[in-house]
């Protein structure tokens, strides 16, 4: 049987498949399941501003989630302003916890024990989660450049080296690993640099950090908590697009950690060209150092992963289990723990072998979650017309400039494949086109998707966006 912990961290990966990265992340921290009675369940949150948060967008995604992990009828939520310590989570129905040898038994209900022993904090002081580290992340073909990239970033600031990629420019879409990379330098740093100084935080916080610092008049605090360290991590950098006083801020703050030998790293979902409303000047910083980027992981890399995640959690599966879980969960490593986390719960729970019918039955349940809504064609010309920063009248248009005709190429074979349109509709919605025209388009980028890692970059992109 699984531990409240347990529950919650099902819970989690369940949502994280159906939450943006940013938003999981900000909404999530910090939060944990403390009871779980019949009908009722207690979520502890670190503030108020959450706690509204969750129970306003967020209660029925939770609610849901709850249902699906503990296959039982959860039917009211109360969230509670909280910081409970991982080891001080009251039991299932409230039940007396008799400690014995270490551990706690409860008196009544079903969830099962939770140790008494101290757990270690899952972020450390510096902002860095504990289980990013190099020796935990599995290497593929589609990320071996930006692990070696890494790893020589990190030896050269532990051995106070020239840096030999400076920036580190770390993009791929979303949950592949990048911040699982940035944050393993950060941990070796830690470890073999005495006294280093190390500020990791999302573009968000940085944002944060600036705006609030500046209206309270207190500019050198900004100056002295970002330019006084030896490794600068940025999490999502692609955020700070079209804010011109940030910008200004990192501009400035990259100049002087560069001029003085100190490390920056910076993540995104697309390359620095990509980022709209990016002034040039940081474009051009941001290439400076090296670029490297995170592909899918292919099928190989999927199983390793899988059976490495299997081995942390002490949760053997057969080849045959691991390599269906892998073969069905292609498109990133958080849908694909998420897939674990609810497959060990659903086994746990209802006692149930873990064998491939139920591996089935849980990718089944995955298929039908309610990650997609309903994209209107308006909605997909948006899309693409933001990603490639050109006017809608100019894709709809009648101009054939090559960097007009790929983007409406594109949009006419994501309204093929993501909404199904017809040829002829799809010609009537692009500047009254020939339905001959959209086919033209469909090929050509299908094609293209095939042989150009590039378009099959920026189409898989594409589609986050339409969808997050």
């Amino acid at each position: 049987m699984l531990n409240s912990s347990q529950v919650w961290q099902a819970v989690l990966g369940e949502l994280e498949l159906t939450i943006s990265k940013p938003n999981f992340t900000t909404w999530f921290k910090g939060s944990c399941l403390v009871a779980c009675d019949g009908d009722r369940a207690t979520v502890c949150v670190p503030n108020t501003f959450t706690k509204s948060w969750l129970e306003q967008k967020y209660h029925q995604h939770i609610l849901r989630a709850l249902q699906n992990v503990t296959q039982t009828h959860v039917k009211q939520i109360v969230y509670r302003v909280e910081v409970v310590r991982p080891d001080a989570v009251p039991m299932h129905g409230g039940g007396e916890v008799i400690r014995a040898g270490g551990t706690a038994t409860a008196a009544a209900g079903s969830l099962a024990t939770v140790a008494t022993r101290e757990v270690p904090p899952v972020v450390n002081e510096h902002g860095l989660n504990q289980k990013y580290t190099f020796d935990t992340f599995v290497v593929g073909k589609a990320s071996e450049l930006a692990h070696a990239a890494c790893q020589a970033v990190a030896q050269a600031v532990c051995e106070a080296k020239p840096k030999p990629y400076n920036p580190l420019f770390i993009y791929g879409g979303v949950g592949l690993g990048k911040t699982h990379l940035m944050q393993a330098i950060g941990h070796q740093v830690v470890a073999g640099l005495s006294g280093a100084k190390i500020r990791y935080v999302t573009c968000e916080q940085f944002m944060h950090d600036f705006v609030s610092t500046v209206r309270r008049g207190e500019a050198k605090e900004f100056h002295d908590r970002y330019r006084t360290v030896d490794l600068l991590l940025i999490d999502d950098i692609q955020f700070i697009s079209g804010r011109e006083g940030t910008q200004e801020a990192f501009f400035h703050t990259f100049n002087h950690l560069h001029q003085h030998d100190k490390q920056v790293i910076l993540t995104s979902d697309r390359p620095p060209k990509a980022i709209q409303a990016l002034e040039q000047r940081l474009q051009s910083r941001f290439e400076w150092g090296m670029i490297a980027d995170i592909q899918n992981p292919d099928l190989e890399t999927r199983i390793a992963i899988l059976e490495t995640k299997c081995r942390e959690r002490e949760f053997p599966l057969s080849h045959e289990v691991i390599r269906y879980l892998a073969s069905n969960i292609q498109s990133n490593v958080r849908e694909l723990e998420g897939a674990l986390n609810k497959f060990h719960a659903h086994v746990q729970f209802h006692k149930v072998p873990a064998v491939v019918e139920v591996a089935r039955q849980i990718i089944t349940q995955l298929s039908t979650l309610p990650r997609k809504t309903a994209i209107t064609p308006k909605q997909l010309i948006q899309t693409v017309s933001t990603f490639f920063d050109i006017a809608i009248v100019d894709i709809i248009g009648k101009s054939r400039k090559k960097e007009l005709v790929n983007p409406r190429q594109i949009v006419m074979y994501l309204m093929r494949e993501e909404i199904k349109s017809s040829y002829p509709a799809i010609g009537n919605e692009i500047g009254g086109r020939d339905h001959t025209t959209a086919m033209h388009a469909y090929d050509k980028i299908s094609r293209e998707i095939e042989n150009n890692e590039k378009m099959r970059q920026d189409v898989q992109l594409i589609r986050q966006r339409l969808y997050v």
